[in-house]
């Protein structure tokens, strides 16, 4: 980060001491030291403080940081994305692979158990389509792309956009197809 540089350059060129600008602030010695060594980062109204006494905007104090900060941002979403995909599929297998044996064993308790599987599932499914709206993906090819850290030019997004209709039918029919194929299978089982 550049914030820490920027803030001993904007010291330094008012020929301020650490200490001096700490009584400014209403701030320790250590913190003015902490945030020149990119040990830590000033909050909001320190930031504020600091743009007021060093005579800068905010804008030029954080130069360069903002770049960065998006860019961690946009590995966070990553991580976000994929791990609530990660749970929703640990959730949806163990929902359909548990449905029969919990049904056969544990009688009506065990159907109270599948319903709040049940439910655990459809609402990491509903927080995985709340965040594939949230970053515009929907399509496999977009999905991949964000994970990647990648963005499809306009021209793909739009045979992608063209695509969606399609691609969520033929989701449905293949989802359906395979919970049912996985129900028979488990049913030959138990």
């Amino acid at each position: 980060m550049e914030l820490g540089s920027q803030i001993k350059k904007y010291r330094t060129d008012q020929a301020l001491s650490q200490e001096a600008l700490a009584e400014k602030l209403y701030v320790s010695r250590q913190t003015i030291s902490n945030w020149e060594n990119d040990k830590s980062y000033p909050d909001a109204k320190s930031l504020l403080l600091l743009s007021e006494v060093l005579q800068t905007s905010i804008d030029h104090l954080i130069k360069g940081d903002v770049e960065i900060m998006k860019e961690r941002v946009a590995a966070e979403d990553q991580r976000n994305f994929e791990r609530a995909g990660k749970i929703y599929g640990a959730l949806l297998l163990i929902t359909v692979l548990s449905m029969i044996p919990l049904i056969r064993l544990l009688g009506g308790l065990g159907e109270a158990v599948w319903l709040v599987l049940m439910a655990a599932t459809l609402g990491a499914a509903f927080l995985v389509e709340k965040k594939k709206k949230q970053y515009d993906i929907q399509t496999y090819r977009e999905v991949i792309a964000f994970s990647e850290g990648t963005k499809l030019d306009d021209l793909e997004k739009m045979k992608e956009a063209a695509k969606r209709p399609y691609q969520k039918f033929l989701f449905a029919i293949l989802s359906g197809l395979l919970i049912f194929v996985v129900l028979r299978v488990v049913d030959l089982f138990f």
